[in-house]
């Protein structure tokens, strides 16, 4: 085969193994995202290792801020340098495997501020590790499924990833969180029971993400050696930079994904960290609320993977953000815990839709065998100013001396990411045939 041809190796007719293999990644990662980054190490590292919620929310935006900024410039970069290569599994598996450390070692972070700056660079590392990952795993799903089904199978899998987040959470409340006995006996006096989420998300992701790596099909290997890979993929970077710069309605769109993402990744990292500290939630209760939105972010993103094939995917991520907006303003300025519970509860059904519609909307937006270069844009798009939200947060949190209102500031970027996607056309089903 000649070098750069980007040859699919075929799927094993009337098998669905490789497409569901593909679909259980989302619910191998989950629980780092669930567990991890939202809410239990987050309250975790505020309450125990900071000593502080306030001066912790604030030292976790400024680490996920520091985060954003790093996958905002390399992923663009190394998704062009994947695609030049051709294959994307082993891109993928690096990266994984490097979460999955990451996530393990925080087993060595313990109550105390002399623990602060290992926990930062831990989570900061498998937070690369994980977001990294989902480049590859996201420019996967154009090249197994047809154009009409991208929509249900990217929500079917966004919507097995919260059940997978979910799950993690009911058995880590079980085993090691929750009040009263517990499956595994941890000293708790020393934050075992919350250190153990670390190595118990690892060898999740590790457990459940093999199937991909062993039954799922990838693309040729292009043959170039390492310096010709990394050549021609600046220079196809370069020239996607350029063709991007010449279509109003992908500029538009990932200028609009760029501001609601970044909103929803604040919203995610401080969500933990603000239940604990403005309604006095426990660890416990924190974990909980967690629950009870894995399962309305997962009914959410399942119900909606068919609307998006029918209703098109701008719509879709439309009808999200006016859900998120409202949502968000009841859960910020609620001013007890069951407005606060029924207002985030709810908010988790439009979460997973405009998370699974805007990978669908950029699955049928990526030229034929430049995915991984355009879902490195989105990425970009998504991380772009992802320093910005996790430091507006921090920033007003700082200065107001509020949780509340730093949190609120968020709704800003929410409000304009949809006025943004306002502008941007539909994609025509005629067009999404390539």
């Amino acid at each position: 085969m000649a070098p750069g041809t980007n040859k699919i190796v075929p799927m094993n007719p009337g098998k669905r193994r490789g497409l569901m293999a593909w679909a259980v990644y989302d619910w191998a990662n989950s629980p780092f995202t669930t567990l991890i980054v939202t809410f239990i190490f987050p309250a975790y590292f505020a309450q125990a290792v900071v000593g502080s919620e306030v001066e912790g929310q604030a030292l976790w935006g400024y680490a996920n801020a520091f985060c954003g900024l790093a996958i905002a410039v390399m992923s663009p970069i190394v998704g062009a340098i994947a695609d030049a290569g051709g294959r994307r599994k082993p891109w993928l598996l690096a990266f994984t495997v490097l979460c999955i450390a990451a996530s393990a070692l925080l087993w060595f972070v313990e109550p105390g501020r002399s623990f602060i700056v290992l926990a930062i660079i831990l989570s900061v590392v498998a937070n690369i590790g994980f977001e990294f990952g989902t480049v590859f795993n996201n420019a996967m799903l154009p090249d197994l499924v047809p154009e009409d089904r991208v929509g249900r199978w990217s929500g079917w899998a966004w919507g097995l990833g919260y059940m997978g987040g979910l799950a993690a959470l009911l058995l880590a409340l079980a085993a090691f969180v929750g009040a009263g006995p517990h499956l595994i006996p941890l000293d708790r006096s020393h934050a075992e029971h919350i250190r153990i989420i670390g190595p118990f998300v690892a060898v999740w992701f590790a457990l459940f993400a093999w199937p991909l790596f062993l039954w799922t099909p990838d693309r040729a290997a292009s043959n170039l050696g390492a310096i010709e890979m990394i050549k021609t993929g600046a220079t196809q970077l370069a020239g996607a930079l350029r063709d991007v710069s010449t279509k109003t309605d992908t500029i538009l769109f990932l200028l609009a994904h760029m501001l609601y993402a970044d909103a929803l990744v604040a919203l995610f990292a401080f969500g933990g960290i603000f239940a604990a500290g403005t309604f006095g939630m426990s660890l416990a209760e924190v974990t909980v609320f967690g629950i009870v939105l894995n399962v309305t972010a997962g009914l959410g993103a399942f119900a909606f993977g068919w609307i998006d094939d029918w209703i098109g995917s701008r719509t879709t991520i439309l009808v999200s953000l006016s859900g998120l907006i409202i949502m968000s303003v009841g859960a910020v300025f609620a001013q007890d815990r069951q407005w606060f519970w029924i207002a985030g509860s709810a908010l988790g059904l439009f979460v997973g839709p405009v998370q699974a519609a805007s990978r669908s909307f950029m699955a049928r937006l990526a030229p034929k065998g430049e995915e991984a270069k355009y879902f490195g844009l989105f990425a970009l798009s998504g991380k772009a100013t992802a320093f910005l939200g996790p430091a507006l947060v921090a920033i007003t949190t700082d200065v107001s001396r509020s949780q509340r209102a730093g949190l609120a500031s968020l709704l800003l970027l929410f409000v304009i990411g949809a006025l943004v996607m306002l502008r941007v056309p539909e994609i025509q089903k005629s067009a999404m045939v390539r």
